[in-house]
């Protein structure tokens, strides 16, 4: 591969890497799926190279690693989501409270899904 080749998918992958981050900074987990498939294809291109200069590669680490910081926030974040649906669908079905001991006692509250109107 020549250096010219190289230099374009270093170039290549470091506006991926930019694209992540900004995706990843606004959330949106579908174009950083879409994005997977090519940053996939340019490491591999990457890899395949005779010649490599180390400090463009050096960079992309630094880019690389900051977009990994990026990704696991998001994903205990999204971690963090899911225990508090957890939670609220627990409360929704039981009633937790304390006896006269102080042992924790679950209710469970059957619902039947209808509702009964009065006048």
């Amino acid at each position: 591969m020549t250096n010219e080749e190289f230099e374009d998918v270093i170039d290549a992958l470091d506006d991926l890497l930019e694209a992540e981050r900004s995706a990843l900074l606004v959330g949106d987990l579908d174009e950083i799926g879409r994005l997977l498939e090519r940053k996939e294809s340019l490491i591999e291109q990457l890899s395949a190279l005779e010649q490599a200069e180390h400090q463009p590669l050096v960079d992309l680490q630094v880019k690389v690693q900051r977009n990994q910081v990026l990704l696991d926030q998001a994903l205990e974040g999204i971690r963090t989501v899911s225990r508090r649906l957890a939670a609220l669908r627990r409360v929704r079905s039981s009633l937790e409270t304390y006896d006269e001991k102080g042992e924790r006692r679950t209710i469970d509250v059957a619902s039947d899904g209808s509702v009964e109107k009065r006048a």
